[in-house]
């Protein structure tokens, strides 16, 4: 196994995804693997399940991929099980996912990155998980639908800005 030369974060909107941000994503991320870096993002919906899955498609053993969980494995699916059930998501989205981060952390238990002190899922815990990517990481490259309202990628933008990496934006709005 060959060192990673670099590891690029990848945050993005979890609610929203238009086909050009899913495209970039993955596209972004197969160059950075093909250069020899590695990925590191938060195990959401959409810009990070893209991410991941592109990474899996590059290194289905996950050497290249760091995932930060908010919660532990456990208690984060049972969040998105809890968040299909209140349709805010779909059940094949929210199974799908968890489907996704089992896959990764029976391929390489290393590169999933469980938070044990947080026991719920909440904005706190979101915004904690954002400071461990963005100290795991030498540049952060994000995906941001203007519609979306939660603000954890902009939290993401100024914690890498603080902490002094490189970062890269792309914009988009439902729709295009």
């Amino acid at each position: 196994m060959k060192k990673v030369s670099k590891w690029t974060a990848i945050s993005g909107s979890w609610a929203y995804a238009t086909k050009k941000e899913e495209k970039d994503v993955r596209s972004i991320v197969r160059k950075t693997l093909v250069k020899g870096g590695g990925i590191v993002t938060g195990g959401a919906l959409n810009v990070d399940s893209f991410a991941t899955d592109e990474a899996i498609k590059f290194d289905p053993n996950c050497y290249h991929i760091k995932i930060f969980l908010p919660t532990t494995l456990k208690v984060y699916s049972k969040h998105y099980r809890k968040r299909a059930k209140e349709g805010v998501i779909t059940q094949k989205q929210a199974e799908d996912l968890i489907a996704q981060l089992q896959f990764i952390f029976k391929a390489n238990a290393n590169a999933l990155i469980e938070n044990k002190n947080n026991k719920i899922v909440d904005k706190n815990a979101y915004f904690q998980r954002n400071q461990d990517i963005v100290e795991a990481a030498d540049e952060l490259i994000t995906f941001h639908v203007i519609e979306s309202t939660g603000g954890g990628t902009l939290d993401t933008i100024e914690k890498a800005k603080k902490r002094g990496i490189p970062v890269k934006s792309f914009n988009y709005k439902l729709g295009k």
